[in-house]
Order: structure tokens, then C-alpha cells, then sequence
């Protein structure tokens, strides 16, 4: 079953709010912080 992209999806986690890890795992999407959606805000970095 392919997800499709929303236009609010994150491109980095595909809207999950987190990213699998190489060695197993996941953390929290970097993208979006763990929201899921690809709602660009300020950020201070």
C-alpha cells in the first residue's frame, strides 16, 4: 500500500511525525518535530 504526499505531509517522515533509524529504531522527525505536517514556522536554529 503506497501513501501519497498531502500537501500538509511532512516530506521528511511522509506525514508519521517520525523517521526510521539505519540500525533500527526511530526518532522523532527533525522536519517536523514529531507533528507530521509540513507547516514551516520559525524556528531559532
Amino acid at each position: 500500500m503506497t501513501k501519497t504526499l498531502t500537501m500538509n505531509d511532512c516530506p521528511y517522515c511522509e506525514g508519521h511525525g517520525y523517521v526510521q533509524l539505519l540500525l533500527g529504531g526511530s526518532e522523532t522527525c527533525y522536519g517536523c518535530q514529531g507533528t507530521g505536517s509540513d507547516h514551516e514556522e520559525d524556528d531559532d536554529h
